[in-house]
């Protein structure tokens, strides 16, 4: 894109000239309450005037980590109750591969086709197709994979699988929801292999679908849950969540089984504690599903061959990867960021801040199907 922000405030990015871009994709997640939302930046100004990084994570008790992970855990079922900070998505994803391999013993992992985890050389193992990975060879070894809410698979799920790694909700292939039965087959096969469930939210966690957690729609527990994106309410931070049974595996045998220098950096903790506070103090979820339904309504054209959502989470899926761009361009122009999928190149990307109001959701869908108008 190629523009040169000077400033950014609530929906909006502003560039050089002072023209304003409503972003419609939340920085590609991080954003879930805008940018710099009054009461997140009066926390990390709080927290600039206290300290900043002190010593490795773990040596000190810093009092935003702590406090950050007492109401993370308290808002998630109760075997989840022990809280790993990291710095991004991908770190959580490494994190919770060697929680795996520490706690079942084993080494084998499953994931789904088409499902994204992170860039790093373990999380990207998981990856396929391997279009952004082959040039990296060689990878991880001994990862299999599943098609996404194909149970017959499931049985490839066996007693050497260290865990199952899926997204609640496929992002990067363009919004494809679990099917509640499969996602429940899925945890009754990795409870009777002994596999471990990892559930990742990095993209549909922290109110995207409507709910905290995008698990909460499925009546499934993980045995590991990951998040990041919104996590941090556009501060780098990240998280593996487990149960302190499993978690406690990496304090041993090594002693320092898993270690970072600047996770849970105190100023993006702070962050992630407002943030956090926010989403639970207001209305911002309750909202999301009239919101959804006011993008689904405006968004009608001949063009649009299906429109995928899940909350504040949309695809409009065009069938053209050309024509993708072409209306990427076409709304950048007329001051509005939307984007395309990872593996998904044929729809539209819409994911914005939870603050987003209906003038501006009316303002984007009409601009959007002025540029379908312009190429119909």
């Amino acid at each position: 894109m190629a523009l040169q922000i000077e400033k950014a405030h609530g929906l909006y990015l502003y560039d050089r000239e002072g023209k304003a871009y409503l972003d419609l994709i939340s920085g590609i997640g991080p954003s879930v309450l805008g940018h710099r939302h009054p009461y997140v930046q009066q926390a990390v100004e709080q927290q600039l005037n206290r300290y900043w990084h002190t010593l490795v994570y773990g040596e000190f008790v810093l009092a935003p980590q702590v406090q950050l992970a007492t109401l993370l855990s308290d808002n998630l079922p109760a075997p989840l109750d022990s809280v790993y900070l990291v710095n991004s998505g991908a770190e959580a994803t490494e994190g919770a591969m060697k929680l795996a391999k520490r706690y079942t013993g084993r080494t084998s992992f499953v994931a789904c086709r088409r499902a994204y985890h992170g860039s790093t050389q373990g999380a990207a193992s998981l990856m396929m197709p391997d279009d952004f990975t082959r040039a990296f060879r060689p990878l991880l070894p001994d990862i299999h994979h599943i098609n996404f809410n194909e149970e017959a698979d499931l049985s490839l799920i066996t007693e050497q699988t260290a865990a199952v790694i899926v997204e609640t909700i496929q992002g990067e292939a363009g919004i494809i929801p679990a099917k509640k039965a499969w996602l429940q087959a899925l945890r009754q096969r990795c409870t009777a292999t002994g596999a471990l469930l990892i559930l990742d939210e990095i993209q549909a966690g922290f109110g995207r679908t409507g709910r905290l957690f995008a698990f909460e729609h499925f009546d499934v527990i993980p045995d590991v849950l990951l998040l990041a994106k919104g996590f941090g309410g556009g501060m780098p931070l990240g998280a593996f969540v487990a149960p302190k049974a499993i978690m406690q595996t990496l304090s041993h045998d090594p002693v320092l089984g898993h270690i970072t220098t600047f996770g849970g950096h105190p100023v993006s903790a702070a962050a992630g504690l407002a943030t956090l506070e926010v989403l639970l103090q207001g209305d911002l979820l309750k909202a999301v599903p009239e919101k959804e339904a006011r993008f689904r309504q405006n968004l009608q054209h001949p063009l649009i061959r299906e429109l995928r959502s899940f909350g504040l989470w949309l695809a409009v899926d065009l069938g053209d990867a050309l024509l993708v761009q072409r209306v990427i361009a076409h709304c950048i122009e007329q001051g509005v960021i939307t984007d395309w999928f990872l593996f998904n190149d044929q729809s539209l990307r819409i994911a914005p801040p939870l603050t987003i109001g209906m003038d501006e959701i009316d303002r984007s869908c009409q601009i959007i199907l002025e540029g379908l108008g312009d190429m119909g």
